[in-house]
C-alpha cells in the first residue's frame, strides 16, 4: 500500500484523481470560492444540490455540486483526500471502474439524501434539524471518494480491509453525529450503499465485514473508544449542530472535559492490550449509554422535547457501535488482571515460570506455558509449576509439569487435585510418554494426539534423494537474492514488524475462521525477545516469509533447541520460502551448537491410523473439520520433507465420561474467538466429510 513518486507513473496509473484534484482547484480559482465563502456567492444556488434545488428544477446539481468547496480550508483538506483516498481506490479499482463507482455513489446518495430529507421533514415537523436540512443546500467531492473508497475496501485483505473501514466509518459517524449537515448525511448513505456494491460485487480474497483475530477485535475496539474522546474533544473545541440537537458542551468545563478524555484513552488503551477489566468497564458503560439514547431518541421523534445534549447522545450512539464490536467479541479479552496462579511466588508468575525452566529446562513445548491466557499450579515451594487453562468447566494443563523429575509425580498429583476440588474435570494435553505414565499409573486413560517431528542437528547434511526438495528450496533463493535474517523482532524496524503483522493477519483473514490460540502462537508470542524470527527478505527490504522459534532450554540453562512456532509466507511472494527458512535455521542453530529443532507437532494430525478410543474418533472428527481451514493433516505432510524422526505427544483424561466435556474444552481452547454459529458450521463440516 505505497505510491510511486515517479510523476509519469502517477499519470498513467491515476490519470482520474489527478484530473480531479485539478479541476476542484481551477473550479475554486475561477469562481473565488478557493479564497472565500462558495454559499455567499450569487451562482452558489445554481450548483449547490439539496431539495430547494430540486425543487427549483436544476436537476444538474447532484452533479455539479462536487466540484465546488464550501470553503478555502476545505479545498485544502479535499484535495489531500483526493490524492489519499481516491488515488489508492483508483489504484485499487482501476480507472474505469473508479469512475463509476465514485460518480455513481455520488449520485445516487445525493438524491437518496434529499429524498430522505423530504421524507423525515414531512413526517417529523417538530424535528428542527430535518426543518434545516429541507432548506439547505450543499456542495463537497466528500460522497465521491467516500463511494470509491469503500468499494476499495472490499479488494483488500485482512487486516488492511478492516482498518480501512474503520478509518472510513469514524470519519463519517463523527461528521454526521456532531456536525450533522447535509453533506455528511450523503457520505453516511454514500458508505453504507457503496459498502454493500464492494462486498457483493468486488470482493474476491475475503468476504464479510467482521474482524478475523484477536488483535484486530482488540484494535478494533480501541479504535472506536478513541473515536469517542476525539469526538468529545473535537466537540467542545468547535460546537455545531447536529441530528440531536446543539452539540455545544454546555457549562462542562475544561477540567471535566480531560478527565472524560483520560478515562478514555485509559480504556481504549487497556482494550488494546485485551484486558478483561476494561472489556467489563467498557460494555457496563456502553450499556448505559444505549439505554439513555433509546429513551432520548424516543422522546425527541414522538414528542416536543427538545435536546440539548447532542454531545452525550451522540457519544451514546457511538458507544452502541463499540457494545456491537465488543459482545461477540469477548474472547480477545481474556488477560486477566493478574496473571492467575495457585501458590505464592514472590513476583510475576510467568517471570518465575521461565526460571525454573532455565533451571530445570523442559520439552518443545514448554515455552508455550509463558504466553499470556495461562494460569498456573506452583507448590508451596515454588518449585514446581503446572501451567493450564479453564474452558467449560475443564481444567487443561498443557505440557508436562516445570520441575526436577523426581518432582513430576507430585506436582501431577497436586494438578489433579486442584481440579477435583474445584469440582472442574482435569485433563492433561500435550504431554510426553514420562507425565502420560505417571497419569495412566492412576488409572487414568491416555490417548496419542499429535507426533513432534525432531530434525537432529549435529550431523545434519542435505544430501541425497530425501532432501532435493529441500536443497532445491535454498538453490532457487539464491539465484533470486533472497536471503534469510535470523533476528529477535521487537528490534526490528517499524517497516519490517509491519510487514511480518500483514503477512500474519492476511493468512488467517483466508482462513474463515479466528485465529487459533493454546499451543498456536501469533506475531504477539514472537514479540517476546527470548523467541528467534528467521526473515526471507530480498534486496528491496520486501519481507517473503517468516519463521518464529521458541527456546528449548536444558538443566542449566543452555539452550539445547528450537521449536518452530507461526510459519507464515507472503502470497505473491518467493514460493518455497518456507522450505529454505526452516532448512537455513536449522544451518544457523546448528552454528551455534544446537542439539535439534522441533517442527512441532501440527494439532490433531499424526502418522497412521486412529485407534478406537473415543476421543481418538472425537480428536479425528475436530482435526478432520479444521483441515479445509488450517491444514494441520497437509502440514504434518509438508513437515516428512524434512526427514525428522517422531516422538509421541498425548491426551490423558480419567475416564470416557469426561469425553464430552474435554473436546468441547479442547475446541474453545484452539478456536477462543470463534462465535457458536462459526462452530456449528465447523461441526457440520466435520459430519460432512
Amino acid at each position: 500500500m505505497h505510491f510511486d513518486v515517479s510523476w509519469r507513473d502517477a499519470v498513467r496509473r491515476l490519470p482520474f484523481t489527478l484530473v480531479l484534484a485539478a479541476a476542484l482547484v481551477v473550479v475554486g480559482a475561477v469562481t473565488g470560492s478557493l479564497w472565500g465563502r462558495a454559499s455567499d456567492e450569487s451562482w452558489y444556488r445554481d450548483v449547490a444540490f439539496g431539495l430547494p434545488a430540486l425543487r427549483e428544477g436544476r436537476w444538474w446539481t447532484p452533479l455539479s455540486s462536487a466540484f465546488v468547496e464550501p470553503g478555502p480550508w476545505m479545498y485544502l483538506v479535499f484535495v489531500v483526500v483526493i490524492v489519499v483516498g481516491m488515488g489508492w481506490a483508483e489504484r485499487q479499482l482501476g480507472t474505469v471502474k473508479a469512475i463509476l463507482v465514485g460518480v455513481g455513489g455520488h449520485i445516487v446518495s445525493c438524491l437518496l439524501t434529499v429524498a430522505l430529507v423530504w421524507l423525515f421533514s414531512a413526517q417529523f415537523a417538530s424535528w428542527h434539524w430535518a426543518d434545516q436540512l429541507a432548506d439547505a443546500r450543499a456542495t463537497g467531492v466528500g460522497a465521491l471518494v467516500v463511494s470509491a473508497v469503500a468499494v476499495a475496501s472490499a479488494t483488500i485483505r485482512s487486516p488492511w480491509r478492516l482498518r480501512v473501514r474503520v478509518l472510513l466509518g469514524a470519519i463519517v459517524a463523527v461528521a454526521f453525529l456532531f456536525q450533522g449537515t447535509l453533506a455528511s448525511v450523503e457520505w453516511v448513505l454514500a458508505a453504507t450503499i457503496m459498502l454493500f456494491v464492494g462486498e457483493k460485487f468486488f470482493a474476491v480474497n475475503e468476504h464479510g465485514y467482521v474482524p478475523r483475530t484477536r488483535r484486530e477485535v482488540r484494535m478494533l475496539g480501541c479504535a472506536a473508544v478513541l473515536v469517542i474522546a476525539g469526538a468529545n474533544l473535537l466537540v467542545f473545541l468547535f460546537p455545531g449542530s447536529g441530528p440531536l440537537g446543539p452539540t455545544d458542551a454546555g457549562d462542562e468545563s475544561v477540567y471535566a472535559m480531560l478527565i472524560g478524555l483520560a478515562i478514555n484513552v485509559l480504556i481504549a488503551d487497556q482494550l488494546r492490550r485485551g484486558k478483561r477489566w476494561a472489556w467489563w468497564v467498557a460494555v457496563v458503560l456502553g450499556s448505559l449509554n444505549v439505554i439513555l439514547t433509546v429513551v432520548t431518541l424516543a422522546l425527541v421523534a414522538f414528542t416536543d422535547v427538545e435536546t440539548e445534549g447532542a454531545v452525550t447522545l451522540g457519544t451514546t450512539l457511538l458507544w452502541g457501535l463499540v457494545l456491537a464490536i465488543l459482545v461477540p467479541g469477548r474472547f480477545a479479552f481474556a488477560v486477566p488482571w493478574r496473571v492467575r496462579h495457585v501458590g505464592d511466588p514472590d513476583g510475576d508468575p510467568v517471570d518465575h515460570v521461565r526460571e525454573l525452566l532455565r533451571e530445570y529446562g523442559g520439552g518443545t513445548m514448554s515455552w508455550m506455558t509463558t504466553w499470556p491466557g495461562n494460569h498456573y499450579l506452583f507448590t508451596d515451594d515454588g518449585r514446581s509449576v503446572v501451567t493450564y487453562q479453564k474452558h467449560v468447566g475443564t481444567l487443561l494443563a498443557l505440557a508436562d509439569p516445570v520441575c526436577a523429575p523426581e518432582r513430576r509425580r507430585a506436582a501431577v498429583g497436586g494438578f489433579i487435585d486442584l481440579a477435583e476440588s474445584a469440582g472442574a474435570t482435569p485433563c492433561w494435553f500435550s504431554i510426553g510418554t514420562e507425565t502420560s505414565e505417571i497419569v495412566t499409573e492412576r488409572g487414568w486413560r491416555s490417548v496419542q494426539i499429535a507426533e513432534d517431528t525432531i530434525v537432529d542437528l549435529p550431523d545434519l547434511q542435505f544430501k541425497g534423494k530425501p532432501w532435493q526438495h529441500v536443497r532445491s528450496a535454498m538453490n532457487k533463493a539464491t539465484k533470486q537474492d533472497i536471503s534469510m535474517r535470523m533476528v529477535t523482532l521487537p528490534d526490528e524496524s517499524f517497516a519490517v514488524r509491519t510487514q511480518v503483522r500483514a503477512i500474519s493477519e492476511e493468512w488467517v483473514g483466508d482462513k474463515g475462521l479466528p485465529e487459533m490460540g493454546f499451543t498456536l502462537g501469533s506475531v504477539e508470542e514472537a514479540m517476546d525477545r527470548q523467541v528467534r524470527v528467521a526473515l526471507a527478505v530480498d534486496p528491496e527490504g520486501n519481507v517473503h516469509g517468516v519463521l518464529s522459534w521458541l527456546p528449548v532450554f536444558a538443566p542449566g540453562g543452555d539452550v539445547a533447541g528450537w521449536t518452530l512456532d507461526i510459519m507464515r509466507r507472503r502470497t505473491d511472494g518467493f514460493g518455497p520460502v518456507v522450505e529454505y527458512l526452516i532448512a537455513s535455521s536449522a544451518v544457523a542453530f546448528k552454528d551455534e551448537g544446537a542439539q535439534f529443532i522441533s517442527l512441532s507437532g501440527a494439532p490433531l494430525a499424526r502418522t497412521g491410523e486412529s485407534d478406537a478410543d473415543p476421543l481418538d474418533k472425537v480428536l479425528d472428527a475436530l482435526g478432520q473439520a479444521l483441515e479445509p481451514y488450517y491444514g494441520f493433516r497437509s502440514l504434518h505432510t509438508f513437515k516428512k520433507k524434512f526427514n525428522p524422526r517422531y516422538e509421541p505427544v498425548y491426551l490423558a483424561f480419567r475416564d470416557e465420561s469426561d469425553l464430552p466435556r474435554i473436546g468441547l474444552a479442547v475446541s474453545r481452547a484452539y478456536l477462543p474467538d470463534a462465535t457458536a454459529g462459526q462452530l456449528l458450521r465447523l461441526a457440520a463440516s466435520g459430519k460432512e466429510d
